[in-house]
């Protein structure tokens, strides 16, 4: 990273350590060996994505069932500050995101194919791995926890909508009747072959997006609907303010997986990678605002601030169109997860091959991919409350990897001049990003205090 080449030309570098000498073949044979590796990890075994994929990956990424919440958060922002940080939230993100796309090639003839590779040549070989590798696996664990919980209730929900008169069934087995999905998936071995399943939950993200604001612009304006505050006291207020912009940050947190789907994408030097992944992240952030402004708003002005956490639970009328936006809501979360999971099963199986010497093979992908769902389906379990504490443990890792990391790498790899357009836009982010990243924890933590008493294990 930024050494200077050793004289030797048979030698190589390896971080900060330069290793010589070695023959030709010993050479030869290494590079065969890291390339039979790279066409096995599931980042980098496939490289002839079209365009489009990068649009419904990033859709999927993104819009996650979160975006139910947004009008409860908009009657806990109010009108001004809600439309303020919504569209705050869209244009920093996107900024954030073009810069991933523009640094993913930034060195002549190397890709950073994964978020911590461009971490550590920003910030050097282990303050890299130490300052990305953590947030980045808060994110993606954190969010398909949170998935198995979301997929196991909204099938609740559908169950108790179509056997009004069944037994009541736990929710923990519905997590695991969502999870034997995950045990069949999570072996496509690359983002390539998760594309059609990427490719459904984007377009159900779409549908249960458009039913949600749909059905109620039908509802129209409650009787006796107001616009103030939820909170009767001013602390509750602001508290409720703070958990509501962690909302509206976590529903853009696909920041995690953006350089990992560029991966896929093929590049030469005449038709670099970034042409066709940012014409993708235009068609994705358009529709990503199709799904996000009108239920904000819409369901907002609908309800007013007696809006539910869940807006579908406000509509409860009729039974099949809420039975058909929570299954679609089941086959989003079914390719959210998969596509979170891929740069965890990336992480997993590159320390087992490149540190531990595992050699790579089918049994060693079964063995680790079935343990990742197990796990996540056990926490999902255990803690059916997770996505409470994802809002405050989120916010420390969320905030960075979407808002402002990408703005400090930018900082220290391209050193924009003192004052100049590019420096202000930049700390402008950082600064926002810090605030975000320090106030949204403390209403999620307010949250998990006031609520703690509703939570319970193996529910």
């Amino acid at each position: 990273m930024g050494s200077e080449s050793p004289t030797n030309p048979n030698s190589i570098s390896e971080g900060n350590r330069t290793v010589y000498p070695m023959s030709p073949p010993e050479i030869d044979k290494r590079t065969a060996e890291q390339k039979a590796i790279d066409d096995w990890l599931p980042i980098t075994s496939s490289r002839n994505a079209k365009w489009w994929y990068s649009t419904f990956h990033n859709v999927t990424a993104m819009v996650g069932a979160g975006v139910l919440s947004l009008p409860s958060a908009m009657a806990n922002l109010g009108w001004g500050p809600g439309v303020v940080i919504m569209i705050l939230s869209w244009v920093i993100t996107l900024y954030t995101l073009w810069q991933m796309v523009e640094m993913h090639e930034m060195v002549p003839g190397k890709r950073f194919d994964r978020y911590h590779e461009l971490g550590q040549h920003a910030f050097g070989e282990k303050l890299g791995l130490w300052i990305v590798v953590p947030q980045q696996l808060i994110c993606e664990v954190g969010v398909d926890i949170v998935y198995m919980v979301t997929g196991g209730k909204s099938l609740q929900k559908v169950h108790k909508l179509l056997c009004k008169n069944c037994k009541d069934l736990k929710t923990s087995y519905f997590i695991m009747i969502f999870a034997s999905v995950h045990f069949v998936l999570a072996h496509l071995p690359n983002f390539n072959s998760i594309s059609g399943i990427s490719l459904a939950a984007a377009v159900m993200s779409l549908s249960y997006s458009t039913i949600a604001w749909a059905a109620s612009a039908h509802k129209g304006v409650q009787e006796g609907v107001e616009y103030g505050y939820k909170a009767t006291t001013t602390p509750g207020t602001v508290f409720n303010f703070f958990n509501a912009l962690g909302d509206v940050a976590f529903a853009y947190a696909g920041h995690n997986v953006v350089l990992e789907i560029q991966a896929t994408i093929p590049s030469s030097p005449e038709k670099p990678s970034k042409g066709p992944m940012w014409r993708g992240v235009m068609a994705a952030y358009i529709v990503v605002a199709l799904c996000y402004f009108p239920v904000a708003l819409i369901g907002y002005w609908m309800f007013g601030n007696t809006v539910e956490d869940n807006i579908l639970i406000s509509l409860e009328k009729p039974t099949w169109l809420i039975v058909a936006a929570n299954l679609f809501v089941v086959i989003h979360v079914i390719g959210s997860y998969q596509l979170y999971a891929m740069p965890v099963f990336d992480m997993i199986e590159t320390v087992l091959v490149k540190q531990l010497n595992f050699k790579p093979s089918r049994m060693l992908r079964f063995i680790v991919r079935n343990a990742y769902v197990a796990f996540t389906m056990f926490v999902g379990i255990t803690f059916p409350f997770f996505g409470a504490l994802l809002g405050f443990f989120g916010g420390f890792a969320f905030a960075p990897t979407t808002y402002f990391l990408p703005c400090i790498i930018w900082l220290a790899i391209y050193k924009p001049k003192k004052f100049s357009l590019s420096w202000f836009t930049n700390w402008i982010c950082i600064f926002l990003g810090i605030l975000l990243m320090t106030l949204s924890p403390i209403g999620g933590l307010r949250s998990i205090i006031l609520n703690a008493k509703t939570y319970g294990f193996y529910q």
